[in-house]
């Protein structure tokens, strides 16, 4: 079980989780108005909160800085931009079935998304599937493993049975935080080079 973050002493950053391997630094997350101020070690501030209809703008941006790599690791497949139907449905989600957290860099204005992590629930299943993604200058900070924590609590609270999501194999960094967090995997027969990830709640 993945050990809850105190908030008891506002002025407190309360230390995230571990990842095994120590390699990575581990921000550090207080509440702040509108959601949870994150510090990473190398002292770059970011606002956690839920995602709001407002960040289309910032999250077409944000796929402008995606490389070919990223958005297929994400995506599982290639686009060249992201259309702004879609962007639209990505931040206008429906609370009873979605959640999703963003990570935004309001040291520059208009205010960046460096990191987004959602769930799609399933109600006939009982369980939810997952998506982290998280900008390339703002990787192996710890980001995506708080990211995915916020998933895993969400999904727990809502009273969920599992939570899985697709994983291609090369994506070493998403398969270790995930089996770090105990996730199992299994490979998907129809999709060559897919892991299926699953963690039961």
């Amino acid at each position: 079980m993945i050990p809850a973050i105190d908030f008891s002493s506002p002025s407190r950053f309360a230390q995230m989780p571990p990842r095994s391997s120590e390699r990575f630094a581990r921000p550090r997350v207080a509440p702040s108005a509108g959601g949870e101020r994150v510090r990473t070690q190398d002292a770059r501030e970011l606002m956690l909160r839920t995602i709001e209809p407002g960040d289309v703008a910032a999250m077409q941006r944000c796929f402008t800085r995606l490389s070919p790599e990223d958005i297929r690791r994400r995506f599982l497949h290639a686009m060249s931009e992201l259309p702004a139907p879609m962007a639209q449905r990505l931040c206008c989600i429906d609370p009873v079935v979605e959640t999703a957290y963003v990570l935004m860099d309001d040291s520059v204005q208009p205010a960046e998304m460096r990191g987004v992590g959602r769930i799609y629930v399933d109600e006939t299943t009982d369980s939810a599937e997952f998506s982290v993604l998280v900008e390339r200058d703002w990787s192996r900070l710890g980001l995506g493993a708080l990211l995915m924590q916020r998933l895993v609590d969400d999904s727990r609270r809502r009273g969920l049975a599992e939570l899985w999501g697709y994983v291609l194999q090369e994506n070493r960094p998403m398969l270790d935080l995930c089996r770090e967090l105990g996730f199992s995997q299994r490979m998907v027969p129809d999709e060559p080079g897919t892991a299926l990830i699953t963690l039961k709640l």
